[in-house]
């Protein structure tokens, strides 16, 4: 298994078991009156939703690094291939004509 996929199951794992631990003291305090069921639901998916975005944001910033790796190793990106594989092409078509 790569480290990559296990790094993801890794995060997966963390991310589980500390949905289910913020869950449990969610319930405890509406178990102790502390909260309403309403109002641990949205600190919930407040807590969800904060996750999903941070995680976006981690996923894009390492795409971003990523990127910045190729470019130092001196590689193309499959759009700049493309356009230099169109250009190539129409100099040869003019060529032809």
């Amino acid at each position: 298994m790569s480290l990559l996929k296990k790094g993801f199951y890794l995060g997966l794992g963390a991310a589980i078991s500390g949905k289910e631990k913020f869950e449990n003291v969610l319930n405890d305090m509406v178990k102790k009156g502390e909260v309403t069921p309403t109002e641990a639901k949205e600190m919930l998916n407040s807590w969800v939703s904060k996750g999903e975005k941070k995680n976006s944001e981690w996923n894009e910033q390492g795409k971003a690094r990523m990127q910045d790796h190729v470019k130092e190793l001196g590689f193309v990106t499959r759009e700049e291939y493309e356009l230099l594989e169109a250009r190539l092409e129409r100099l040869e078509n003019q060529n032809k004509g």
